[in-house]
């Protein structure tokens, strides 16, 4: 099923957005359209506006504007394609900056420093490209299936994940008893 889903959708959608909180919220917007018309699963698309989201909030953060739009308004790209067996890259390109991505371990308390895992947790991988222009390119592939993580309701109305294990907070005892 994942290969006729791959024909259906369009070989690649690429956009220039806001450097800001806007751009995020368009590639959502426009990503869950066009592939919740491609006939993409719910799930699928769900996890990929996630990615796509967390992705943008860190080339903000901590990445330069690749370049300024039409208006002269600061913007990033915002890409996604889907290959011939159905896997899903989402990608986001700035225009580079002091740090490269890696995955943190912030404190309870912390603000941020979640997203790439949340990220490794809805993809098959992740990575970094530095390009020779300065810009870089953070991408991560999905599957074309929603993962069966052993927690999908049989209705099918709703896909819930468990709950994560983060270590140093102290709730593995806690959270035991919850699932």
């Amino acid at each position: 099923m994942a290969l006729v889903v791959a024909r259906e959708v369009p070989t690649s959608s690429v956009m220039a957005v806001p450097h800001g909180p806007a751009g995020a919220g368009e590639a959502r917007r426009r990503m869950r359209e066009e592939l919740g018309r491609s006939g993409v699963s719910e799930a699928v698309v769900e996890d990929a506006v996630l990615v796509v989201s967390e992705l943008m909030s860190n080339a903000c953060r901590h990445g330069r504007p690749l370049f300024s739009g039409s208006g002269g308004e600061a913007a990033v790209r915002a890409a996604w394609r889907m290959d011939e067996y159905g896997r899903l890259t989402v990608e986001v390109t700035d225009g580079g900056g002091p740090t490269r991505p890696f995955p943190a371990t912030p404190s309870v308390t912390a603000h941020g420093g979640r997203g790439l895992r949340i990220i490794t947790s809805l993809t098959e991988r992740w990575g970094v490209q530095d390009e020779s222009d300065g810009s870089v390119t953070v991408w991560a592939r999905l599957t074309g299936e929603p993962q069966d993580d052993g927690c999908t309701e049989r209705a099918g109305a709703r896909r819930l994940r468990p709950v994560p294990r983060l270590p140093g907070l102290g709730l593995d005892g806690l959270l035991d008893g919850l699932h």
